[in-house]
């Protein structure tokens, strides 16, 4: 794959300014974005769980979803109509309250129309993953 077409500080001023619904506040952060892979970080928040004390599973698609978003941006540039086909998640373990939430995404195959990724989201600083997320993009043509 080549070099990354979009900086983080251009991923994060392209997001602020076409998609604020999704990156307005100061949750999460982007820490990494080559073109190849990204690192978010979802900082803890009582919102995040879900009854028992557990990370809920609509917070870990989303930030899954929006590690996949990130990597792509920073391999195809500013192109805000790409979309979400597939999104499948195995969740593996318990997150744990009061730990940030890490995103590692890669791309596996980028083409002209689509891309295809996974994402691996971790729980603070354990090394074993709380789930394992595939998924599909869907490139516009520009």
């Amino acid at each position: 794959m080549a070099l990354a077409k979009m900086s983080v500080a251009e991923v994060e001023q392209f997001l602020r300014d076409e998609f604020p619904q999704a990156f307005s506040g100061d949750d999460i952060t982007i820490e990494s974005a080559d073109g190849q892979t990204c690192l978010l970080r979802q900082r803890y928040s009582e919102r995040m769980l879900r009854p028992g004390g557990t990370v809920s599973g609509p917070t870990l698609m989303t930030l899954a979803d929006f590690a996949m978003y990130v990597v792509l941006l920073s391999a195809i540039g500013p192109i805000g109509l790409a979309v979400t086909t597939n999104l499948n998640i195995n969740f593996l373990r318990k997150g744990q309250p009061g730990q940030d939430v890490l995103a590692e995404a890669r791309l596996l195959k980028l083409g002209k129309r689509l891309a295809v990724g996974e994402v691996k989201l971790l729980s603070g600083s354990s090394p074993d993953p709380i789930a394992h997320v595939t998924s599909t993009y869907s490139i516009p043509n520009v």
